[in-house]
């Protein structure tokens, strides 16, 4: 599907050795084999001129585990035995870079694979570079970065150091502890003009701090948090209630989840970031609030990356006639978050490419909680997204 034959570009992982990454990472050397088709992508149909193809992605990363993807592949139970070996094999020879670390930041995920710096500063410029060896060794034209490491709880957004980019660089200095991880990846990458991506939902490139920088160097960003199931479905059902005047009374959601996503959400801080990103979401396309909008996320580990989503919709129709809707989606969640992180650092290589820089707010379709440019709400119905994406990438 490449519209530039040999143009080639890095994508840089946050959380390499996790579940999503390494789905995504074989999949794509699987398209390479010629032993995986394109399902699953959303824009493996649509011909974008300047639009890195799938052939030319090229893949490196961090993460506080030091082992081999295919280890950590086959430790996720994602991928099976034989998946890694039909094309894959790559995987096996692949290990990521240290990584930076903050218990204070996720509690129930560490590892011993880590940046040694003595503060923020160095910390920041050791994950510089990291980008400018991957772009030498893997001969790559471009790199993008994105976030896929595990949730992080809730910062202080009140905190001054995340409210302005001239308080965020004293903030580097002083190794301030309102910044987080994903901000020094985010920081490391705007500066260095690289774009990046958020698909957690920690806050990370979405504080004032660093969404000014990205105007001001011009660098595209997005986020955050993934959307791929239950929100996903959210966010197609809901705008069909409005449509039909059918009152939603209450919407009560639980999942159960058994991945290190899910073990780093049995952490209530962590927990609660996720929350903060799943909870908006009817509100804003209903036009009214949902009072019993009820979301529970339940770390189960014999279930894996098996993730069970069950949602019970009352609703109020013509007469008062009360009504229910039972959604019971049983997914593999690694499976549907891959081809999206790859789909968006399609897009955003092509924002650079495009000279668009700052909040990418086409790609809103992508996500639970999408950043925008100008302060307005952001748009949550999925048809309207969708839309959003399409016009902006020129496909009519």
């Amino acid at each position: 599907m490449s519209m530039q034959p040999g143009r080639r570009v890095g994508v840089a992982f946050v959380g390499m050795g996790g579940a999503v990454a390494t789905t995504a990472i074989a999949g794509i050397e699987m398209i390479k084999s010629g032993s995986n088709r394109l399902d699953g992508l959303p824009l493996a149909g649509q011909a974008v001129a300047g639009m890195v193809g799938y052939k030319d992605l090229v893949f490196g990363g961090w993460d506080l585990n030091g082992d081999d993807l295919g280890a950590a592949a086959s430790g996720h139970g994602v991928l099976t035995k034989q998946d890694i070996e039909n094309g894959a094999q790559v995987l096996n020879r692949m290990r990521p870079w240290p990584a930076v670390g903050s218990a204070k930041f996720c509690k129930n995920i560490d590892g011993q694979n880590r940046i040694v710096a003595k503060d923020h500063r160095e910390a920041v410029d050791v994950i510089a570079d990291d980008l400018k060896r991957f772009r030498e060794l893997a001969g790559v034209d471009d790199v993008v970065v994105v976030n896929l490491a595990s949730t992080e709880r809730w910062p202080d957004l009140d905190d001054p150091t995340l409210n302005s980019t001239a308080a965020f660089e004293r903030g580097l200095d002083a190794s301030d502890e309102a910044i987080s991880p994903a901000m020094l990846y985010a920081y490391a990458a705007i500066t260095n003009g690289i774009p990046y991506a958020n698909f957690t939902p920690s806050v990370a490139a979405d504080v004032p701090a660093l969404t000014d920088l990205a105007r001001q160097l011009n660098v595209p960003v997005a986020g955050k948090d993934g959307k791929t199931g239950q929100t996903m479905m959210k966010t197609v059902l809901a705008p069909a209630l409005k449509s039909r005047a059918l009152h939603v009374d209450g919407w009560f959601s639980t999942n159960i989840l058994g991945n290190r996503d899910g073990l780093a959400l049995n952490d209530k801080d962590s927990l609660q970031s996720k929350l903060n990103t799943k909870g908006t979401v009817l509100d804003s396309i209903l036009g009214y609030p949902v009072e019993d909008h009820l979301v529970h996320i339940h770390y189960y580990r014999p279930r894996g990356d098996d993730k069970e989503a069950w949602d019970n919709i009352d609703v109020t129709g013509f007469l008062g006639q009360k009504m229910q809707i039972k959604i019971n989606f049983l997914c593999k969640d690694s499976i549907l978050a891959a081809p999206l992180v790859i789909e968006i650092a399609r897009v955003l290589d092509l924002a650079k490419k495009r000279g668009d820089g700052g909040v990418q707010e086409q790609l809103s379709l992508f996500f639970k909680a999408p950043m925008v440019k100008n302060g307005h709400g952001p748009e949550h119905a999925f048809g309207a997204q969708e839309r959003m994406l399409l016009d902006w990438l020129g496909v009519h």
